[in-house]
């Protein structure tokens, strides 16, 4: 009952998911699971040379990158998922509608309910984008928007937050309806259309290149050398032993400014109430969590390092558009367990479906990204984009 609404790609993206993020995860398989990797490493080779040939056609002007008369700064990563794009995108945004520049950030709104393929062939090119945020209120649900906008557009009051898969469209829309001055392109590193100005890419250190492998035999969206391509780079998720991931990024690129930061938990809040506890309330307890995020040990682990114990971890597919059914099953096994809280994080919340009543706590953990080396390289990004010496 509680997986009813897991679809049959979601539960075999949770099945490979382990498989394809880090070396040596497919050592102690099955045959019928080799086969299937053997199956996606083919196909890894399909979508590595499509990759190629695209970034071939752009390079050469076959395919056309459209200028927009203003700064794009793309925000993107060479993997899939996970490396903290959306804490960044909000850091950057944030700090840069401080200084004064009028920001807009544009996205594709991954996963978010649209209108059938059939209609959107010929209603896309005429209609719109999707102003999730206006800066000075939020206009739309995260169903409609998608999580990633839904949550920037709820915690970057002053910045437009807009949603189109086309965003030449969608930049142009800015410029004209709110004189917007900058364009932040969350997750815009693959998006070629659009012609960037800036180029930052986000490295997890704790699992840079997964396996080495492309999609979907590895976690690789770009060839690990197109981190030459990078006018600036974001060590993620630090823990003060970067070294060597710094030594093999280097090697891709010598020149970029690295900054190296981690998601730091910031607060704790209910999801339904949005009464806000300190992070020193979890010393002690008892905790269960529910996530529907790429990367869920880091969350977890997160917990632990702040002092609860949690006891049992229920996880879905990255962006699982949750059933209030599957909710009450955690709630309810949160309450038999004797666990002090249900907690999940701010994306995962954003997706939960309003309950009047609940049998335990449910809290959602709000995280910033917090720069641990590189500040005057962050500082000086800032610097170039503000047209400041």
């Amino acid at each position: 009952m509680r997986r009813a609404k897991e679809s049959a790609i979601e539960k075999l993206e949770g099945n490979l998911v382990g498989l394809i993020q880090e070396r040596g995860a497919d050592l102690d398989v099955g045959p019928w699971t080799k086969a299937l990797l053997g199956f996606l490493k083919f196909a890894s080779f399909i979508f590595a040379a499509v990759v190629s040939l695209r970034r071939f056609l752009y390079k050469t002007g076959i395919k056309r990158r459209h200028p927009v008369g203003v700064q794009v700064i793309s925000i993107g990563n060479i993997t899939a998922g996970g490396t903290g794009k959306t804490p960044v995108t909000e850091l950057l945004s944030r700090t840069l509608a401080a200084e004064g520049r009028k920001v807009a950030v544009l996205s594709r709104g991954y996963r978010r309910k649209e209108a059938p393929l059939f209609k959107r062939l010929f209603t896309d090119a005429i209609m719109p984008p999707l102003v999730v945020s206006d800066g000075r209120r939020v206009l739309l649900d995260s169903a409609t928007a998608g999580d990633e906008p839904y949550m920037l557009a709820s915690n970057l009051p002053g910045v437009a937050v807009i949603v189109d898969r086309d965003r030449v469209k969608a930049a142009k829309y800015a410029l004209k309806r709110f004189g917007c001055d900058t364009i932040v392109l969350d997750d815009g590193f693959q998006y070629q259309r659009l012609k960037h100005t800036t180029d930052i890419l986000l490295v997890d250190s704790t699992n840079p290149f997964g396996n080495g492998n492309m999609l979907p035999r590895g976690i690789l969206r770009e060839p690990a050398r197109r981190l030459k391509l990078a006018d600036v780079i974001f060590l993620t998720k630090c823990r003060g032993n970067e070294d060597e991931v710094e030594k093999e990024v280097r090697k891709y690129n010598r020149t970029a400014d690295i900054v190296k930061c981690r998601h730091a938990p910031v607060s704790l809040k209910d999801v339904w109430s949005r009464e806000e506890f300190d992070l020193s309330w979890l010393k002690g307890k008892t905790l269960c969590t529910l996530s529907g995020i790429a990367s869920p040990k880091g969350f977890e682990n997160s917990l632990r390092r702040l002092g609860a114990k949690v006891v049992w971890c229920d996880r879905y597919a990255d962006h699982h558009r949750y059933d209030p059914s599957e909710i009450l099953y955690a709630l309810n096994r949160t309450a038999d367990m004797g666990a002090d809280a249900l907690v999940t994080t701010e994306k995962d919340a954003v997706r939960f479906p309003r309950f009047e009543t609940s049998p335990v706590k449910c809290l959602y953990m709000r995280i910033a990204i917090d720069i641990t080396g590189g500040e005057e390289h962050f500082s000086s990004l800032v610097d170039r984009i503000c047209f400041r010496k």
